[in-house]
């Protein structure tokens, strides 16, 4: 059988970036209940289990933890960062498959390979006093030099976190050598963010790509298809609110989405403008 490893002298210098961005949206009728949304968001991404989290990842891409801070804020948000490094190839079947574009795995599986590097989330629970709108934001960066892209992290931290909208930016930097002195400047192949995602998440999220692959920078936002207005109430059921009122909480919920995911802000009660 050939071998087909990519020969390189010394060190795999490229460094790989995966910029993860999830928005979480609520509605909370009143301030009593907009309070409560913070206050229920902090607890559930606090730093002990966001730190959870990145420790997770950090199995998933096979990394050795060195260093961890961590930071619950008042009045709202925390932070966490790691700093890792690489430790031994536990699982040869999946280091193979690490640099192929393929989604990557579910939290009960553990890959291969990663070398000194960092994980760091933040987040940013905000709400609107007026209107009733919380948002919720959770930055993820996932930086590695060596052979294996942070993109297999990427079904993990989809399903472990609340995601509507999705936003994620992946980069190759710098470059490497092969044994003939040749700089590689990218080691894997990779046409589409969207590769790395399990069928069940392409389903379930609408998404639009923005790359310049001369520059190994790709994009992917995604988007939350199929809405149920009771899954975005904080406080308060579909029950308790008339057919009018229900359509107003909705419109709001829907132009939230909407400005968010095409990064501009939309008129209110122009429903033409947040039509797909």
């Amino acid at each position: 059988m050939a071998d087909n490893k990519l020969k390189l002298q010394g060190f795999n210098n490229l460094t790989k970036t995966l910029s993860f961005n999830i928005y979480d949206i609520c509605y909370a009728k009143t301030e009593k209940h907009q309070k409560e949304y913070i206050e229920y968001i902090d607890e559930v991404y606090n730093a002990e289990r966001l730190t959870q989290i990145l420790t997770d990842v950090s199995n998933i891409i096979g990394a050795n933890i060195l260093n961890i801070a961590h930071q619950d804020y008042d009045p709202q948000g925390a932070s966490v960062t790691m700093l890792i490094s690489e430790e031994p190839v536990l699982q040869p079947d999946l280091v193979r498959s690490a640099t192929t574009e393929s989604p990557g795995p579910l939290p009960d599986a553990v890959v291969a390979h990663l070398d000194k590097s960092h994980i760091t989330v933040h987040t940013y629970p905000e709400m609107h006093p007026d209107n009733g709108i919380s948002t919720f934001r959770a930055d993820i960066d996932v930086s590695t030099c060596g052979k294996i892209s942070p993109l297999k992290a990427l079904n993990y931290l989809i399903h472990a976190l609340e995601s509507d909208i999705v936003t994620i930016d992946y980069r190759v930097r710098g470059f490497t050598r092969d044994i003939n002195g040749d700089k590689l400047f990218i080691d894997h192949n990779i046409d589409s963010i969207q590769n790395f995602l399990s069928e069940d998440t392409r389903e379930r999220y609408r998404m639009v790509d923005v790359n310049v692959y001369q520059e190994n920078i790709f994009h992917t936002k995604m988007l939350l298809k199929e809405f149920d207005l009771d899954n975005y109430l904080f406080g308060t059921g579909v029950d308790e609110l008339d057919p009018e009122e229900q359509e107003i909480i909705w419109e709001r919920v829907e132009r939230e989405m909407h400005e968010i995911f095409y990064g501009r802000n939309i008129k209110r009660g122009n429903r033409s403008e947040i039509e797909d």
